[in-house]
């Protein structure tokens, strides 16, 4: 069964059409949203049916590690353990094009959590749609980018892939282009933050 697909305005996205996704995604559907680095796969945090669905999308075996998306400090505090120093950064870098990799909170399911390492992806776009989205949902999304298989780079735009991701997804959310860089990915579980992939947030507020 093809993907429903809902055209949104990236800088005004509907109401009407998030609550009817935000709905969706409770219901265990997963979707493919727009990020400010390129599209993404997401699904509701505690759908463990539906986060294999992303796997076999991806072809991600058992170990790999999803990404939580969160819509702000306050919820990126529930899932992971924030120190002040961390805390000071974050408020600089979000939302922005980061990846951040921090300890996992108790409250984070532990199937999600790195299984030796106890830590977690975390972070907060700066585009419209994703924090709209995110709003309507009430919670983060569980997600990975938006890459099909045997292909070189991410999805940056549907429309491009449109045949190809009706069959696989559940949602298409589609909002226009959002380029095919992915996040920067900083690890701050160390006292001083090591860059682990180099993307489109800029290095310079870093330090590095």
């Amino acid at each position: 069964m093809a993907a429903d697909w809902f055209d949104l305005h990236p800088l005004n996205p509907h109401g009407r059409q998030l609550a009817q996704i935000a709905a969706r995604i409770r219901e265990g559907a997963v979707v493919a949203y727009p990020t400010d680095s390129g599209y993404a796969l997401g699904c509701h945090l505690d759908d463990r049916a539906a986060a294999e669905r992303l796997r076999r999308i991806r072809r991600f075996d058992k170990h790999h590690q999803f990404t939580l998306v969160c819509r702000d400090l306050s919820e990126i505090a529930t899932y992971a353990r924030v120190d002040n120093t961390q805390f000071r950064l974050l408020k600089q870098l979000t939302p922005g094009a980061y990846t951040f990799v921090l300890m996992a909170s108790k409250e984070l399911p532990k199937r999600i959590a790195h299984e030796r390492r106890k830590t977690i992806g975390i972070r907060v776009p700066d585009h419209i749609v994703t924090q709209a989205l995110l709003g309507a949902l009430d919670q983060a999304l569980m997600s990975c980018t938006l890459q099909l298989p045997d292909e070189d780079e991410p999805v940056g735009d549907p429309e491009d892939w449109r045949e190809a991701l009706l069959p696989l997804v559940d949602i298409v959310v589609a909002a226009g282009s959002a380029g095919t860089i992915p996040t920067t990915v900083v690890d701050l579980t160390d006292d001083v933050p090591r860059v682990l992939r180099e993307g489109a947030g800029p290095l310079a507020p870093l330090g590095l």
